[in-house]
């Protein structure tokens, strides 16, 4: 992939960590936008127009560790995958944290106070808040799985767009699907570790008491995975967007980075 001078889409940032990151714009405040379990960065692609309209300083919107092109982590928690976005956003500029899924509470560690980065405001969009024994034992099941390997990339890019909620919103021949695979003498794999589904369940309150920012819930008003009541008995501030599901910052660029607003 390749982009203007000035805007290269595609960077290797954070000393230590190596992260894959698509970035733009420059100055404050940062954006730092989390992608959700399985998929990478590129699901910010149709972000990028708006955010050159709407979004003041520079944005940035990483590939996980153990996602796409960023390499894998020994043990998955949400604090150290925080501690390797923090090391991507410095300790600076002030920073605005919109995570999706598995990146909303990856945003919410970000703003324990732990980390060194100023983060004037978290918004988690479509997180799961509510976790049964079934759904632990599932994703601990998943973790133990060695990566499967395809013998063509139709069958891995079919693959990885169910296992990251993204079947429907992105064609198999979609370069964004192409982050999310592995090509190796004629196979192909998912390029996330199967570990990361280890990361578990968030304890939301024990998050939220610790968050050094105000912070918003968002779901879309379709979206499985969480309930409006359920956002709600949290306590913060939550917004519910009309007609999206779990994936609304796919579904409706438009109508989620309005979620910003009130930052910019």
């Amino acid at each position: 992939m390749s982009g203007p001078a000035g805007d290269r889409p595609w960077q290797t940032a954070g000393m230590g960590a190596g992260l894959r990151v698509h970035q733009g714009g420059s100055g404050e405040p940062v954006l730092l936008l989390l992608h959700g379990l399985g998929a990478t960065g590129d699901v910010w692609e149709g972000w990028r127009p708006l955010l050159a309209q709407r979004w003041p300083g520079r944005w940035l919107a990483p590939d996980l560790p153990g996602h796409g092109g960023s390499p894998p982590l020994s043990r998955y928690t949400f604090d150290a995958l925080a501690a390797e976005v923090a090391d991507l956003a410095g300790t600076g500029a002030r920073t605005v944290v919109l995570g999706h899924s598995l990146g909303g509470v990856v945003a919410l560690a970000l703003a324990s106070g732990a980390f060194t980065v100023p983060v004037q405001a978290v918004i988690g969009l479509g997180i799961k808040v509510v976790w049964t024994q079934e759904d632990l034992d599932r994703a601990r099941a998943a973790a133990r799985r060695p990566p499967a390997w395809y013998g063509s990339r139709d069958e891995a890019a079919t693959r990885y767009l169910r296992i990251s909620g993204l079947a429907g919103l992105l064609g198999a021949a979609d370069p964004a699907t192409d982050a999310g695979l592995l090509e190796q003498d004629g196979r192909w794999r998912l390029a996330m570790d199967p570990g990361a589904f280890a990361v578990g369940a968030p304890d939301m309150a024990q998050l939220l008491a610790s968050c050094q920012a105000p912070v918003t819930l968002a779901r879309g008003e379709r979206d499985a995975m969480n309930t409006d009541e359920e956002l709600a008995r949290l306590g913060v501030p939550a917004v519910t967007l009309p007609g999206l599901g779990h994936n609304a910052h796919i579904e409706s660029p438009d109508a989620s980075i309005a979620l910003l607003d009130p930052y910019r």
